[in-house]
């Protein structure tokens, strides 16, 4: 299974509404998710599944790719690596999976499944961590594919 986690880009302090869930992408913000999903999408086989948190600025993140995304409530800001991982089905999900959220979940994430001594790892905004999970000698592994900020790709 490869899990793709891909934090949303540049997003305004605040929103028209005066809530969290409402804050949009800033113009920036929308050249960052662009210029990620420009790269993703020619890597992604058909049938990944995109997921996103119901934040905002985490939708407009998603559709940049110009693919068909699920909201999931569970992945929320404050959501628990365990929430994410339950939601993806990791490690026994199959092919490929995107979760477009938000700091620190996705890098609390990360150091959990390559078992890091560190709690977190530093997610920039816009930036994407391509984790596959693979069995080797009988033992569960978490590999990283590859990892891209916007200016990197």
């Amino acid at each position: 299974m490869d899990l793709i986690l891909w934090r949303h880009a540049e997003a305004h302090d605040d929103s028209p509404d005066g809530s969290d869930l409402g804050r949009e992408l800033t113009a920036r913000g929308l050249k960052q998710a662009g210029r990620v999903a420009a790269w993703l999408d020619r890597q992604l086989p058909d049938g990944a599944r995109i997921l996103c948190s119901p934040a905002r600025r985490t939708v407009q993140t998603a559709d940049a790719l110009g693919r068909k995304a699920k909201v999931r409530p569970e992945l929320a800001p404050g959501a628990t690596p365990q929430d994410l991982l339950e939601a993806v089905q990791w490690p026994s999900g199959k092919g490929v999976v995107v979760v477009v959220g938000h700091q620190p979940t996705l890098g609390r994430t990360v150091a959990q499944l390559l078992q890091t001594t560190v709690p977190e790892v530093p997610v920039r905004k816009g930036a994407l961590w391509w984790l596959r999970s693979r069995e080797r000698d009988g033992q569960r592994q978490t590999v990283v594919v590859a990892v891209h900020a916007p200016e990197t790709v």
